[in-house]
């Protein structure tokens, strides 16, 4: 092969890259330009997470608390953790999903942040709660396993019942076994502990307080003003009786 053959073949493979290099830089560069403009949607979609099973956490372990109250909470969690997830699934990626796929990753996200809320809520106030958090943290690691499976496009749905699935579900057997016997220890030991949150301990002894409080002055009271005014009055009579 002749030099100028050589050198139109080396043409021939250089000159198509060059464009090619310079598309991609292009969509580099407006990839990363779209990143720095949605910083803040990311970040609230980031942190959207996190608040909402926080939320979520706090009122499964506190329910029985306050019942009203803490199922507001949590619905305000599943919302929060919702909106962060339509943010960061549908608004921030590249390639929008279908219907169907939306409704799935929609159930999938609240059926997840209850399994994260029931998991480190159970773990954090577990000696507040023995016998709920023997429960809600077994419950809670199965629970966010199978949400997250279902909610990751890029897992099959069969992976549930796969060896991770099993090591799942062996790990929160022996969880709720363990537990069990660790809460049964705790009640033993401190039967009549419970958590300063709750104002079933505080209740009776406002109600006694005020009971006893006008009580205890006004048994004396009657008697002391009795004893009080005849001994004056006495003392006169016996002293003028004596004078006469």
């Amino acid at each position: 092969m002749t030099s100028p053959q050589l050198l139109g073949t080396r043409t021939a493979d250089t000159a198509p890259a060059s464009p090619a290099t310079g598309r991609a830089a292009r969509r580099k560069h407006q990839a990363g330009e779209a990143r720095t403009r949605s910083l803040a949607a990311r970040y609230l979609g980031y942190v959207g997470y996190f608040v909402g099973a926080g939320l979520i956490s706090g009122a499964v372990v506190h329910h029985p608390l306050d019942p009203d109250r803490y199922t507001r909470i949590a619905v305000y969690g599943a919302l929060v953790f919702l909106c962060a997830t339509v943010l960061n699934e549908f608004v921030l990626t590249r390639e929008r999903p279908g219907m169907p796929r939306l409704l799935l990753v929609m159930g999938a996200s609240l059926l997840l942040s209850f399994g994260i809320g029931m998991l480190s809520g159970g773990l954090q106030h577990f000696d507040d709660f023995p016998a709920r958090g023997a429960v809600l943290v077994p419950a809670g690691l199965v629970v966010s396993f199978v949400a997250y499976v279902i909610k990751d496009a890029d897992t099959p749905v069969r992976r549930i019942f796969g060896l991770v699935g099993l090591a799942v579900l062996v790990t929160a057997a022996l969880a709720f076994l363990g537990l069990r016997e660790v809460a049964a220890s705790l009640e033993e030991s401190a039967p009549g502990g419970g958590h300063s949150h709750g104002s079933s301990e505080e209740a009776p002894a406002d109600e006694h307080a005020p009971a006893g409080t006008p009580e205890s002055p006004a048994a004396p009271a009657p008697g002391a003003s009795s004893t009080a005014k005849p001994a004056p009055s006495s003392a006169p009579h016996t002293d003028g009786h004596g004078g006469h």
